[in-house]
């Protein structure tokens, strides 16, 4: 099985919105009202691209949308399932099995090992947590993959490294690059610190340094 755990990374509101279908306003709204905070807040979330989220934040959210969306369970059901779960386990949205029935939570207890209602005690089909964690893997991976064009470029993003230069498509600092260079660093040794580089890439940045200091 996945371990949700061993995953890093960190999404901004738009990609989040992408991978859980949740619209950026239904994620401020959790976010403001503290029902579902981002696990990153950069300059202040309240300025834009100040919210991140990490690879279990979007596990989570998939989640919370086949229940609140997807199965119509009311948020207010939903915040009273956060309190009793989070008295059990952490990370609860991620961490183990739920299931939904007649707009109500379900899960595993883990005394009996029975689907139970959280509220009630009611039993059902469950929404495998491993597949949602493949799922999102398998979307991150493809959302983070570089376009040929971004290749061998280096730009700025708004929201990303606090707008220093970057090797296009990545959030690798050029300036990591340049100083792994300056230390004696092969263009090999670098790749082996960065493999999602390239040696085009590794040019860029050296060339990016160069520009600048004529």
């Amino acid at each position: 099985m996945l371990d949700v755990t061993s995953i890093v990374a960190a999404f901004t509101e738009d990609q989040a919105e992408k991978l859980t279908k949740l619209s950026k306003h239904r994620l401020r709204y959790w976010d403001s009202t503290g029902f579902f905070k981002p696990s990153y807040v950069e300059r202040g979330k309240h300025l834009p691209f100040g919210r991140f989220y990490s690879f279990k934040d979007i596990v989570a959210l998939r989640t919370l949308e086949m229940l609140r969306v997807q199965n119509g369970v009311p948020l207010q059901h939903l915040r009273k399932v956060a309190e009793k779960l989070s008295d059990l386990k952490p990370n609860y949205w991620a961490a183990t099995t739920l299931y939904a029935i007649n707009r109500r939570v379900v899960f595993e207890d883990p005394i009996s090992g029975k689907p139970q209602e959280v509220l009630s005690g009611q039993y059902l089909i469950g929404i495998p947590l491993e597949r949602v964690i493949r799922d999102t893997s398998e979307e991150a991976s493809q959302m983070r993959k570089r376009s040929p064009d971004e290749i061998g470029r280096v730009t700025k993003v708004q929201g990303i490294q606090r707008q220093s230069w970057v090797l296009a498509g990545t959030r690798i600092p050029v300036s990591s690059v340049q100083r792994l260079w300056e230390d004696g660093f092969s263009a090999k040794q670098i790749l082996e610190e960065y493999p999602d580089l390239t040696e085009a890439d590794i040019k860029a940045a050296l060339e990016h340094k160069e520009s600048k200091a004529a």
